[in-house]
């Protein structure tokens, strides 16, 4: 039997922008996972809930296309997103990652 996983094909990605004061300043963006691959993009994080993610990169033909997945299984279970958060059944409220992506 096949193991279902989470995959997201957006997040958050960590850019820069020029202050007008001088200097840069970080930012996050939502981007599609294929386009910040294309991008060299490093840092990610979900969207909803702000928590880490792992990057999954199609390398064979028969590979789902690039997505991600969260780091925790914490964040899934209370991520509005997340697989298990959506599977459960005992009304849980949606919250932010304990260990957010800074």
């Amino acid at each position: 039997m096949a193991v279902e996983r989470e995959k997201f094909y957006e997040c958050e990605v960590k850019r820069r922008r020029v202050k007008a004061t001088g200097g840069y300043e970080p930012f996050w963006k939502v981007k599609p996972i294929a386009d910040a691959l294309n991008d060299n993009d490093t840092e990610f994080r979900c969207k909803s809930c702000g928590g880490p993610l792992k990057v999954f990169r199609r390398n064979t033909e028969n590979a789902p296309p690039p997505h991600v997945e969260h780091k925790l299984k914490s964040d899934s279970e209370y991520c509005a997103a997340g697989m298990h958060f959506l599977k459960a059944t005992d009304g849980r409220e949606a919250r932010l990652s304990q260990a957010p992506v800074q």
